[in-house]
């Protein structure tokens, strides 16, 4: 019997492709740091070597961003992330502490599932494959059905890649047959150790609520909160630059800006005269009604797109020159019903006027809460104090300072680890915070030596006034404690 449907043809593809890659991780499981690391030097320089090629495929093919940008984002997720961990240890013993007689040795988790984006499609090909195959895994992903060709292509160039330099055939593989049941068997087949998921908020609940161990980061809604002590005409150059970039298609991309009393007309000054335009009510109006589908979802019709299209599809007129459409806001309008306090990953921003950084914080907070939980914050000022304090308040991850948040929350222009998948904690419904790494996609096997032995176990407790007398039982032990820690009480 022959399958004919597209679901069944796309579950036994992933089966297929599960089973080699599950041989090919137990080949490569055993291949040296030395090995490895030239493994993954191959796939970085591969995707150097196609980010222009890639880079344009990608931006035919979704319509999203730019793709003189992309080829950055091809680098960057390839020479940038491979340059910061090629030194890193991921072989064997990964640490030891004389001291406390314990070992640390590095376990692969096996074969990793990698879900991406129409949004970073092949760079986060090259990054994910990277990050997995420094861990000693395999990876299989799921590309994203509105960017399939540029996806296959880039898992194809790194693929070939990892083999020319000794890898085992099905290491790094991808489907083609794209269905939704492809995709959670994917997740859910008992050869999966790992989900690694970026995108929507659906795919992400999907990947956990899947059974499998999963790190997956949903969106990001960072503000850019500008300080009075900072210099408006750098800050507002850096939030433009990171708003244009790829037409902000990052995630941690700026998704509106806050301002103080103090400072507010300066700063709007700035916004003017470096490209920014405020929308009218009206112009405002004829907007929002682009920015969110039925389903109250994103609509990927403005996603990555120029300042020119959004105007053409919103039917409104601006300004020669427009950088970022601007749309006034209040603290009172944030929420879920509001679309432009959401994420939109296009060059339009909210705006927000506060009295203070406590304001500015808490509309932060709302912002956040509303959409992005523990993502992304950035901040402009000079003020040490002031930087400490908002990083305290806001529930973010990343709390990037003056820089381009898009580029300093993955680690291009901070000291963050690179990265394209941001974690956004517990808070954001993430199984970490941080900035997705090796590490993460490593069990770590501990080897721990004897210290001490019964007696002195038995010689604290009685120093810690607990009686560890031979003839008394586990019971009374307890009741002895539960005792003394009573009359302490009172």
């Amino acid at each position: 019997m022959s399958l004919t449907d597209a679901d069944l043809l796309s579950m036994q593809e992933v089966r297929t492709l599960l089973h080699k890659a599950t041989k090919a991780q137990e080949i490569y499981s055993h291949f040296t740091q030395e090995k490895i690391n030239a493994v993954c030097q191959a796939i970085a320089d591969a995707g150097v070597a196609a980010s222009e090629k890639l880079a344009k495929m990608a931006q035919e093919e979704t319509g999203f961003g730019i793709w003189q940008d992309k080829v950055l984002k091809n680098v960057f997720a390839s020479k940038t992330v491979n340059d910061r961990y090629k030194n890193l240890k991921t072989v064997g013993v990964i640490d030891e502490d004389p001291e406390h007689k314990t070992i640390d040795m590095a376990v692969p988790v096996g074969v990793v599932a990698g879900l991406i984006p129409s949004t970073n499609p092949t760079s986060s090909v090259f990054y994910k494959s990277i990050i997995s195959l420094k861990a000693g895994n395999a990876i299989v992903f799921s590309p994203h059905p509105n960017a399939k060709k540029c996806i296959l292509e880039a898992i194809k160039i790194a693929s070939d890649a990892a083999i020319s330099a000794g890898a085992p055939e099905g290491l790094i593989s991808g489907m083609t047959i794209l269905t939704l049941e492809g995709t959670d068997e994917l997740m859910r087949n008992p050869e999966t150790k790992l989900i690694l998921a970026t995108g929507g908020g659906a795919m992400v609940h999907a990947a956990y609520s899947s059974g499998t161990p999963a790190i997956g980061v949903g969106p990001g809604n960072g503000s850019a909160y500008i300080e009075k002590s900072a210099d408006p005409a750098v800050a507002v150059k850096r939030i433009m630059d990171s708003e244009t970039f790829d037409n902000g298609t990052i995630c941690a991309s700026e998704q509106s800006v806050i301002v103080e009393d103090a400072n507010k007309d300066q700063v709007r000054h700035e916004l003017e005269k470096q490209g920014g335009y405020f929308l009218t009510l009206d112009e405002k109006a004829k907007l929002a009604k682009f920015l969110l589908r039925a389903d109250d979802t994103m609509n990927p019709q403005i996603v990555g797109k120029s300042v020119a299209k959004l105007a053409e599809l919103a039917k409104i007129n601006v300004p020669a020159g427009t950088r970022v459409l601007i749309a006034p806001d209040t603290v009172e309008n944030v929420g879920h019903e509001d679309p432009f306090s959401r994420e939109k990953l296009t060059p339009i921003m909210a705006y927000f006027e506060v009295a203070d950084c406590d304001a500015a914080a808490a509309l932060t907070k709302k912002l956040l809460m509303n959409e992005g939980a523990g993502h992304t914050a950035i901040l402009h000022s000079e003020n040490q104090q002031i930087i400490r304090k908002y990083a305290a308040l806001v529930p973010a991850s990343r709390i990037v300072v003056n820089t381009p948040g898009a580029l300093g929350g993955i680690g291009a222009t901070t000291g963050m680890d690179p990265a394209l998948t941001l974690g956004c904690g517990a808070i954001g419904g993430s199984a970490l915070s941080e900035n997705v790494n090796p590490k993460n996609l490593l069990n770590v096997k501990r080897v721990a030596v004897g210290l001490c032995e019964l007696e002195d176990v038995k010689q604290d407790a009685n120093v810690a006034g607990v009686s560890t007398n031979p003839g008394t039982d586990q019971q009374q032990l307890v009741d002895e404690l539960v005792r003394q820690v009573l009359a302490k009480l009172q």
